[in-house]
């Protein structure tokens, strides 16, 4: 059940476009064709899917308070290195990127062509920087729940360009008003998408709602535990008085 509201919560929810609007540079200047968006779509996939797990594993065992006690032994339990949080998530993504564009220039040189200067740009996407950094905050517990994040962001940036460089495809032979045409309309379309993908904000109420229902359970068990023990000290303290 994590693996599936992770899953839609990344993809929908808090899709790294329409809610927390990272990534838009490479997400405008790369989705004016859809077969270069799938392109850069599927290396953001690929990046995301490897990264994220990996600095999943240098937070859990290195840089978190504590973490080197778990591969160096008890006596490195006081050290804590979180403040090379961002540098070792950069050097990690930077590789991962350097990767992927040795593998799609020898495999696919029409598309390293067509996406110029914005593939090795991915190691300065901050949507992939961002998978990792919300990964740390949102202290995500198993490495599997890592991938499937990553994945998921992955998936979730990828629909979000595919669907603006069909739009873009289809409003080129449109009557766009002359000052709204190229980023203006672009813009326009990509905060409407914003809304529309909102609404998906409901598909797990259900399971919050259940969630709030046990902790309102378990503060008044504990509220009651409370209130009977203070009697239980009343009586007590009332048979030693007398």
């Amino acid at each position: 059940m994590e693996h599936i509201e992770i899953f839609f919560k990344s993809v929908f929810i808090q899709n790294m476009v329409f809610a927390t609007f990272l990534g838009m540079c490479s997400y405008l200047a790369v989705s004016k064709k859809v077969s270069t968006a799938v392109g850069l779509g599927a290396a953001v996939i690929f990046v995301l899917a490897v990264t994220v797990p990996l600095n999943w594993l240098l937070d859990q065992y290195i840089l978190q308070p504590g973490a080197l006690a778990k591969t160096l032994g008890a006596e490195y339990a006081d050290y804590d290195l979180s403040f090379l949080s961002f540098i070792m998530f950069i050097a990690t993504i930077a590789t991962m990127v350097q990767l992927v564009e040795i593998i799609v220039e020898k495999f696919a040189p029409a598309l390293y062509n067509s996406l110029g200067i914005f593939l090795p740009l991915i190691a300065v996407n901050c949507a992939i920087l961002g998978g990792s950094l919300f990964m740390q905050a949102r202290e995500i517990p198993t490495l599997g729940l890592a991938l499937n994040y990553g994945v998921s962001s992955g998936i979730g940036w990828f629909l979000a360009i595919l669907a603006i460089a069909a739009i873009r495809e289809k409003i080129r032979y449109s009557a766009v008003p002359a000052p709204l045409r190229g980023l203006g309309i672009t813009f326009i379309i990509t905060g409407l998408m914003g809304i529309g993908f909102l609404s998906f904000g409901g598909m797990l109420t259900g399971d919050e709602g259940n969630k709030k229902e046990k902790t309102e359970q378990a503060i008044n068990a504990e509220e009651e535990k409370k209130e009977q023990l203070k009697e239980e000290l009343e009586t007590n303290t009332t048979a030693l008085n007398q």
